[in-house]
């Protein structure tokens, strides 16, 4: 295929406007997928994928397009997540390809991620192409949808496609649009060979398959495969190939094309997505530009239930971080739940999703513990110390400050709501910057909050107080020095590490106090007082009890002096002083969960 007959093209969106299944009815109208074959979500092709209507993973295909000017095009959809969290995955489809098609629910409007996610594809330089989709839908809202997108592009409505992808009404428009609008590939002068890795899976048999897109030069079987990230790697190309429904072995991928390569490299952080490969036989002096290692945000830990179960996450682990490269781990042991992992997420969902398909595709019973954000301590000597981990946490004696990380928080919202969700951020130290009516209906509120303050079911209380109107993004700017401290639990009078927390002074006592509430409602009674107290440093903030049973051991004296009644009731005292020094308290996994839900009640 000539390569201006090859067009390169993602599809950016909001969660939930219709991405999957535009490409659906793509995939359908260039009989890439037989009717027989085709099912809702067709790329998504994960079970909580389906069930959520979400995409986690991007997933890349060729079609084949006959345009009515009887000239065949190749057709390259590098499809995107929605999420947040998943930005980093975004910006790197974004990258290979030259253009985007922009889509937007039409009863929705523009909602915040359309909003990031059209600067992304602006940053990247892209012929971007604003689609209004569910134009059928009875709550659809055309003049305001169109007004919307236009202001943010800055394009004329004659150029805002309209299109139902459910009812498949006018996506004849959209392939004109592509073939028209999107500029082919820029035919290379270089020699070198350059491909960009967007996105890796990983084959039990074949090792690490990186999905690539060639800039310059082209890829063979046999050829010597290097990398800028790890220079140190090398390796024979065992295989070159396009992505269809299936991988499709061809002789050669040349500069313009999208595919994949069989390394049969076993171990996928030798990899990285976002690196430039080449090869030794045209090896290339320069890097194509963006490459950053992906950096979590998100830290708990993964404890099993059964301490028998550690061998069996640490291999369920290995397996996953293979097909989600942004997944890290590393051994941690707890005093109070042994052995497991602190593993790091890109966001809140991104740590949702890896417990949820360790639970299922591993068959996993886990304790997870609270999630906290990486804090950078410097000491009063100098040292600078990283903490993803309050139990790690300096003395407070050697601190000379904590620094926190710090988002730029975008929510879109109806005018209506702008006071609750004012007050939302603003009791989540959020630092109000600016307000900006996109419509009449949309408004846009920014603020700087601090990372740590939206992980604990912000996203939650913004849905609920909006009804499920606003949509909110993020995105990390600077770490910033904050009057912080570790809060500990004290549970029988013992601090129990996986329930620390890192908070600031002026919220310590509320949240000390709220999960103390919180956990003397799910730690099971003993025949023993349990004393459940959050201290900070040797100071005790809060405390409640949970009351021992009790038998009446009174109840057979039925008369006499008063005397009897008090002997058997310091006699039961004393035994409950023994119970207490030799007892255990042992934690349900709802303990841990009400660290979720502190400031709730």
């Amino acid at each position: 295929m000539k390569i201006e007959n090859i067009r390169n093209f993602c599809i950016i969106a909001h969660i939930d406007h219709g991405k999957s299944t535009l490409a659906d009815r793509m995939l359908e109208a260039t009989n890439t997928i037989t009717s027989e074959d085709m099912k809702s979500q067709v790329l998504d092709d994960m079970d909580l994928e389906r069930e959520r209507g979400i995409t986690i993973k991007s997933h890349p295909i060729q079609m084949e397009y006959r345009h009515t000017d009887n000239v065949d095009y190749i057709l390259n959809l590098i499809d995107t997540p929605g999420h947040v969290d998943f930005t980093y995955e975004v910006s790197r489809s974004l990258a290979a390809c030259e253009g985007a098609l922009l889509l937007v629910d039409a009863a929705q409007g523009v909602e915040a991620q359309t909003v990031s996610n059209a600067y992304l594809a602006l940053d990247a330089d892209l012929e971007i192409i604003p689609v209004i989709n569910k134009i059928d839908m009875p709550a659809a809202d055309l003049e305001s949808s169109v007004s919307q997108i236009c202001e943010l592009l800055g394009c004329s409505k004659d150029e805002v496609l309209l299109i139902s992808a459910k009812n498949n009404i006018n996506i004849q428009s959209v392939f004109d649009a592509i073939i028209k609008a999107i500029p082919c590939p820029k035919l290379s002068t270089i020699k070198e060979t350059r491909a960009l890795i967007f996105d890796s899976t990983f084959d039990q048999f074949r090792g690490v398959v990186p999905y690539v897109r060639v800039f310059d030069g082209s890829l063979k079987k046999g050829m010597t495969a290097r990398y800028f990230a790890n220079s140190s790697l090398g390796h024979e190309i065992a295989e070159v190939g396009i992505l269809k429904m299936t991988k499709s072995p061809v002789e050669q991928l040349n500069a313009g094309d999208v595919g994949y390569i069989i390394t049969n490299v076993k171990d996928v952080r030798q990899i990285k997505v976002g690196d430039t490969l080449t090869v030794k036989e045209s090896k290339a002096s320069h890097a194509l530009p963006g490459y950053r290692p992906i950096k979590p945000m998100v830290f708990a830990g993964l404890y099993p239930v059964d301490t028998n179960d550690y061998e069996n996450l640490r291999l369920s682990l290995q397996k996953l971080v293979l097909n989600d490269s942004a997944l890290s781990f590393e051994p941690n042991t707890s005093i109070a739940l042994g052995f497991g992992f602190r593993c790091g997420f890109l966001g809140p969902l991104h740590m949702e999703i890896v417990q949820e398909r360790l639970e299922r595709e591993f068959n996993m019973n886990l304790i997870t513990t609270s999630p906290n954000v990486r804090y950078r301590v410097i000491l009063r000597n100098g040292i600078k110390v990283t903490v993803d981990n309050p139990a790690d946490m300096p003395d407070p004696m050697e601190i000379d400050k904590i620094l926190e990380p710090y988002i730029n928080a975008e929510v879109i919202t109806p005018p209506e709501y702008i006071g609750v969700v004012m007050k939302l951020c603003i009791e989540k130290r959020g630092v109000y910057k600016s307000t900006s009516y996109l419509t009449p209906k949309k408004v846009q509120l920014l603020f700087q909050i601090p990372l740590g303050e939206v992980i604990y079911e912000f996203f939650e209380k913004l849905k609920s107080i909006t009804r499920g109107y606003a949509s909110f993004d993020y995105e990390f700017i600077e770490d910033r020095p904050g009057d912080l401290q570790k809060l500990d639990i004290r549970i029988a009078t013992e601090p129990v590490d996986a329930l620390s927390l890192i908070v600031h002074q002026s919220n310590a006592y509320k949240q000390g106090a709220s999960l103390c509430r919180k956990l003397k409602e799910v730690i099971h009674r003993q025949q023993f007082e349990i004393p459940v107290q959050a201290a900070v440093g040797g100071k005790i903030l809060a405390r409640e009890t949970v009351r021992a049973f009790r038998k009446n051991v009174t109840a057979k004296c039925y008369g006499g002096d008063i005397s009897r009644k008090r002997k058997l009731l310091e006699k039961q005292k004393k035994g409950k002083k023994r119970m207490k020094q030799v007892g255990n308290v042992e934690l349900p996994q709802e303990a841990f969960l009400a660290v979720l839900k502190i400031g709730e009640d």
